[in-house]
């Protein structure tokens, strides 16, 4: 299960240096050894955790990032409701919308009111640590001081998402 996951983790740092949001030494397409190495870095530095702190940190920064996104539907449909989607939630005003969203986000919600502060504080190092590294690598960008591959930036300095089809 733990190489399954350090696969998956490393693949996922290769899509992302394909989409040109890591340097270009992450898209090692036929051993993607760079991503490998850091997944395994990540893995051996929360390795002082016990178990169940570990879950509990991944089940918080799950949690975060889920509310997040539903906060980012709600708020697109409310600013851009005629933007053209690939997909299609079939309810058209807010309200069942939210009300949609909200039993998940309550669950949610609870999964990071009883976290301990242990996963706080490390939920909270590893959110700042991510932001930080999004800074840093659109500076490295901006100053050229690495090599970037993968698509054109798109509005707001990201990334241009690929187009999916239906």
């Amino acid at each position: 299960m733990f190489e399954a996951q350090l696969s998956s983790g490393a693949f996922q740092l290769l899509g992302m240096a394909d989409l040109g949001l890591l340097p270009a030494v992450f898209a090692r397409l036929r051993t993607p050894w760079v991503a490998v190495a850091v997944s395994s870095a990540v893995t051996l530095a929360v390795s002082f955790l016990a178990f169940d702190e570990v879950v509990a940190t991944a089940n918080f920064l799950y949690s975060l990032g889920t509310l997040l996104e539903f906060a980012a539907f709600l708020w697109l449909r409310a600013r851009q409701p005629d933007l053209k989607r690939p997909y299609r939630v079939p309810l058209s005003s807010l309200p069942a919308l939210a009300a949609m969203c909200a039993v998940p986000s309550a669950f949610l919600a609870y999964v990071c009111a009883v976290a301990g502060w242990r996963v706080f504080a490390l939920a909270g190092a590893l959110t700042a640590l991510g932001v930080g590294l999004h800074g840093s690598m659109r500076l490295c960008r901006a100053k050229r001081w690495l090599k970037f591959e993968g698509q054109q930036r798109g509005q707001g300095g990201h990334a241009a998402a690929p187009a999916h089809t239906v």
